[in-house]
């Protein structure tokens, strides 16, 4: 039997943490895009140049793919897409100023990559936006 179906509040809990997570990272988004929340990292409430690589790229990804893991719509490519892209971020901003992630800052980062990772894997949860619209494909039958 499957475990969700034999507990039914794993998958709440499993839902409301994927829409959590990506409403959190949404925010890293908007805050880098549009100056909200305190603005982007480093910039005392500004936000990041239009086009600048990789700053304005890794916000408009954050902002994207954050809605869409939120929502529950496209999430296991779009939780691949964003696990790439914190990995990128802690592999090239992060790893240099030291080994481990408390030391160099990459908390969030590795938390994210792997956070993500893992909704790749194991999906959405049974509480989506296009399940609840009623837009999810059906499988055909057997």
């Amino acid at each position: 039997m499957n475990f969700e179906a034999k507990h039914p509040s794993v998958g709440v809990i499993h839902s409301l943490t994927r829409a959590a997570i990506g409403f959190l990272f949404l925010c890293h988004g908007a805050a880098s895009l549009f100056g909200v929340m305190g603005g982007a990292a480093g910039t005392h409430g500004g936000t990041v140049p239009f086009g600048v690589w990789p700053s304005w790229w890794a916000a408009v990804i954050q902002l994207v793919c954050g809605a869409l893991v939120m929502l529950g719509a496209g999430t296991r490519w779009a939780a691949l897409i964003a696990s790439g892209s914190m990995a990128y971020a802690y592999f090239t901003v992060h790893q240099a100023h030291g080994v481990f992630p408390i030391e160099n800052n990459g908390e969030a980062a590795a938390l994210y990559a792997w956070i993500f990772l893992m909704l790749v894997v194991i999906g959405p949860g049974p509480w989506t936006a296009t399940r609840i619209l009623g837009l999810k494909r059906r499988t055909p039958a057997a």
